[in-house]
């Protein structure tokens, strides 16, 4: 590598929506909602350059495909460049689903991480799974897609079948040799061409800063003084530049699964690969308990095992029946996205034994939920290429190679099992624009209270990243989740989720610190 860009996908929901494969089957969209009406957009105090965005009127309409009544859709114009908003447009879109109440206290705008991952899909397929039934009840549960991503103006790269061999097709070069970084170089190079070529000149404005004035605009369109969001995951990090830019328009944030705005990209990754080095011996010592684990021993025998598997598809990839083959990489994608959630681990189980019986199709199914692949090979949405597009815009490329070396060492040390798989080389070096984004804390002075969730064993977003950002917010109160996977919200601690529903709901800041099991 270049450790630094092996930064995972930061998804507060898709552990949770891999349980679905196990059988696990969430509550009906109720149908029978009434739209709710437009509000007069909020323009006091805004540029004149920016009137005619702050000052648009929405036309709600059923959303296609949707329950009827139960959600309503619009499009939101925004500036391409905020920086001259005269320099075009590009469109965001939301769905809404109506307060329950019908008196909704506001708006609530949820995101579910990335960056790149859907708010409109993650309300769509249920607004009571994406903030609970007291939220969906006392709000108007807003979904959005990000500029760059899914429905909203979207970066757009390859074709499925160019995805398919930029994600699966197994280097021909040896692992680690010169050879094989310079055809994943190559890789990169056409896959940031494809994206170039095929994304409308979005790519140098698809940045987390833009994305949060977006929300601002859509604060005031939605005609709410003040922004009430949830964002989990990625989402945190939206949410605290949102506060940077715009203390005053604060209303109810709760940021869930943080992530620790002043950390540089090589930090996150160390930090990433030892977070999912501890889920997975979490996860070892419970198979071990299991009468269907593949493994025996202790845990770090078993982790020795594991290794060794890895070993040996690296070595000797495993053909699956639609003609691609499972190798070390695709097989440690497939591990990750069980872990992002402990009911995820039964299927992870059955994704190894299977592996190492030879048989590549359960891991197969993990990593191609972790890509939003589906069965006929085709893409459910951009969420891979947004994801890519915000991160080489949002992290500065300075490294030095005495800190590579540093990384590389740590992991080495404290992620050993991950550790081969971890490096690679870096794909934002070929991004066809360099990095806007600087790396800092964040305090938003001024703003009101904000609650950070952290819990302690996320792999994704370690908990010491919930601790520093909810230390760094001038306002910020913290809430411990103690227990494994990734964000604390609607996780099965009714602890968590009361602090969060009185806090959303009258406004009641729960005590900074407080823990819950």
């Amino acid at each position: 590598m270049k450790a630094p860009r092996r930064l995972i996908t930061a998804v507060a929901l898709v552990g949770a929506a891999v349980v679905a494969l196990t059988g696990c089957v969430y509550n009906a969209i109720p149908d029978d909602k009434s739209a709710a009406p437009s509000r007069t957009p909020i323009v006091e105090g805004i540029a004149p350059d920016l009137l005619p965005f702050y000052s648009q009127e929405l036309t709600w309409e059923s959303c296609e495909g949707a329950d009827a009544g139960a959600y309503d859709c619009t499009t939101v114009r925004a500036p391409r460049d905020w920086d001259d908003p005269s320099a075009g447009e590009l469109e965001l879109a939301l769905i809404r689903r109506a307060a329950d109440s019908g008196t909704p206290a506001g708006s609530l705008l949820v995101n579910p991480g990335g960056p790149g991952a859907s708010g409109y899909d993650l309300v769509a397929d249920s607004a009571q799974f994406a903030v609970g039934s007291v939220l969906a009840d006392a709000y108007d549960v807003v979904g959005f897609d990000p500029r760059g991503v899914g429905r909203s103006t979207a970066v757009a790269c390859f074709d499925a079948a160019g995805t398919d061999a930029y994600f699966f097709d197994i280097p021909a070069a040896p692992r680690g040799t010169p050879e094989w970084e310079a055809e994943l170089t190559a890789r990169n190079e056409q896959f940031a061409a494809a994206c170039e070529q095929n994304s409308d000149g979005i790519l140098p404005f698809i940045t987390t800063e833009f994305a949060a004035r977006d929300m601002d605009l859509l604060r005031a369109v939605l005609g709410d003084e003040k922004l009430n969001y949830l964002g989990y995951s990625y989402g945190t990090f939206l949410g605290a530049t949102y506060a940077k830019l715009y203390p005053d328009n604060v209303g109810r944030l709760v940021l869930d699964g943080a992530i620790d705005p002043s950390v540089p990209s090589l930090e996150v990754s160390t930090t990433q690969a030892i977070g999912f080095e501890s889920a997975l011996r979490a996860f070892m010592a419970a198979c071990l308990e299991a009468e269907d684990c593949p493994f025996r021993g202790s845990v770090d025998e078993a982790m020795a095992d594991l290794g060794t598997l890895l070993a040996s598809v690296d070595a000797s990839p495993l053909p699956a029946a639609d003609g691609r083959r499972l190798g070390a990489d695709s097989l440690m994608t497939a591990i990750i996205a069980a872990l992002y959630a402990e009911g995820n681990w039964p299927i992870l189980r059955q994704a190894l034994s299977q592996a190492l019986a030879g048989d590549p199709e359960t891991a197969f199914l993990l990593a191609d939920f972790y890509y939003a692949r589906t069965p006929a090979g085709e893409y459910e949405d951009n969420s891979s290429e947004a994801f890519r597009a915000y991160n080489c815009m949002d992290y500065p490329n300075d490294l030095t190679p005495e800190a590579e070396a540093a990384s590389q060492q740590r992991i080495a040390a404290e992620a050993p099992t991950i550790a081969p798989y971890w490096e690679g080389v870096d794909a934002c070096a070929v991004w066809p624009y360099p990095p806007t984004g600087t790396r800092g804390e964040i305090t938003a002075e001024g703003a009101a209270p904000m609650i950070v969730i952290g819990t302690t064993n996320d792999p994704a977003t370690p908990y010491e990243w919930s601790v520093a950002l909810a230390d760094q917010l001038a306002s910020g109160v913290l809430i411990t989740r103690e227990g494994e996977g990734h964000t604390g919200f609607q996780k099965g601690s009714t602890c968590v989720d009361k602090a969060v529903e009185d806090f959303f709901i009258d406004g009641t800041v729960p005590e900074d610190g407080l823990v819950c099991q």
